[in-house]
C-alpha cells in the first residue's frame, strides 16, 4: 500500500477480516467501505485473474485511491443502495462481503470536514459532501427533545437532557456555527479528565444522524443477506456497541427487533450462521493504530435458507 493511502486509512483487522471472507480465487466480492482502499487491496491480492471485487463509498475523496485494476469496479455510493447498483453493474449475486463501518482516519484529519472535535471549523460531519442535512442543521434546527433523543441513543450520553438544554439555550442568543463553539457550550458538562471521551461520544452522535448510518447499515446487512450466495461470507468491522448489535442480532435472528419465527419443531430460519467468536485487535495493532482498539470483527456464512424481504 501506498504511504498517501495509509495516511488516508489505516485498515483495522486487515488480515482477520480478509481472511474471514474465505476466498475463492474466481470469486465475486464486495468492499462497502472502500476508503484508503486497504481491505479491497489485500482482497485483490487473493483474487486470480477471473475474480471480480466492487467497492462502494459515497465520500468524493476517497475516489483519489481508485484502484487501477481490470478486476476492480468503483462505484461512489452509498451502500444503503447495495443491490440495486450492483444490478446495474449486472451483478445478482456475490461471494462475500466485508464492511469496515466508521469514519475514516482521512476524515477525521482533515479539518474542514467538522468530523474532530480538535479543530474549530463548520460543524458539518457529511461523508456525502452533496447531502442537505449537515451537522450545523441539526445542532440548530432540532428541537430539544430530539437532540436528547439522539445524544442519549447514538452517543450512549447518560447527561443527554443537560447538553440538549445547553445547545437549545445557547443557540437563542446565536446561531452554533463551529465545533469550537460546540465544544465551548458543552465542556462544563464534562469532567476536564474526560472531555475527549465524552466529544467524541457527542460528535458520533451527531455524525450517525446526519449520514443515516444506523438505517444504511440495517439496508446493507438486508441485502447482503439477498445477494451473497449460500456458503459465501460476511464480514463487519464495527466500532460502537449499536452498529455491533445490529449486526451480531442480524447474524443471530436475521432481524434487529422482535423475536423470530420459529417452525413447528422450533427451529428458526435465518440468512447467516456466524463462523466462529467475536475477533477484536491485538495489543500490538491498538499501540500502532490506537483507532483500532474498539473495533469488533463479526463473521458469518449465507445458510442456504431462502430470505427475501
Amino acid at each position: 500500500m501506498s504511504s498517501s493511502n495509509q495516511t488516508y486509512h489505516v485498515p483495522v483487522l486487515l488480515k482477520e477480516s480478509v481472511d474471514g471472507l474465505n476466498i475463492r480465487s474466481n470469486g465475486t466480492y464486495v468492499d462497502v467501505t472502500f476508503g484508503g482502499g486497504g481491505h479491497s487491496k489485500e482482497i485483490l491480492k487473493r483474487l486470480g485473474p477471473e475474480g471480480r471485487l466492487y467497492a462502494f463509498d459515497q465520500d468524493a475523496d476517497a475516489a483519489q485511491n481508485k484502484i487501477d485494476d481490470p478486476r476492480f469496479t468503483l462505484i461512489e455510493a452509498n451502500f444503503a443502495n447495495l443491490k440495486n447498483y450492483l444490478r446495474l453493474e449486472g451483478v445478482k449475486e456475490i461471494d462475500g462481503l466485508l464492511a469496515d463501518l466508521g469514519i475514516s482516519s482521512h476524515q477525521i484529519n482533515k479539518p474542514t470536514r467538522g468530523f474532530s472535535t480538535r479543530f474549530d471549523e463548520k460543524l458539518d460531519m457529511r461523508m456525502d459532501k452533496s447531502a442537505e442535512l449537515s451537522a450545523y442543521d441539526i445542532i440548530n434546527k432540532y428541537d430539544e427533545y430530539e437532540l436528547r433523543k439522539l445524544f442519549w441513543q447514538y452517543g450512549d450520553l447518560k447527561n443527554a437532557a443537560t447538553l440538549a438544554k445547553s445547545i437549545v439555550k445557547a443557540r437563542e442568543e446565536a446561531p452554533i456555527k463551529t465545533t469550537g463553539q460546540l465544544n465551548e457550550i458543552v465542556a462544563k458538562h464534562f469532567p476536564k479528565s474526560k472531555m475527549n471521551k465524552f466529544l467524541a461520544k457527542l460528535y458520533q452522535a451527531i455524525r450517525i444522524e446526519v449520514n443515516g448510518e444506523i438505517e444504511a447499515l440495517k439496508n446493507m446487512l438486508q441485502q447482503a443477506a439477498m445477494i451473497i450466495k449460500p456458503g459465501g461470507r460476511l464480514s463487519v468491522i464495527s466500532y460502537h456497541s449499536l452498529e455491533d448489535r445490529l449486526v451480531k442480532r442480524f447474524i443471530r435472528d436475521g432481524l434487529f427487533e422482535g423475536q423470530p419465527e420459529k417452525d413447528f419443531y422450533g427451529n428458526i430460519s435465518v440468512p447467516f450462521k456466524k463462523t466462529g467468536k467475536l475477533i477484536v485487535p491485538d495489543d500490538d495493532e491498538i499501540a500502532a493504530n490506537p483507532r483500532a482498539r474498539s473495533a469488533k470483527l463479526r463473521i458469518a456464512e449465507r445458510t442456504q435458507a431462502p430470505y427475501k424481504l
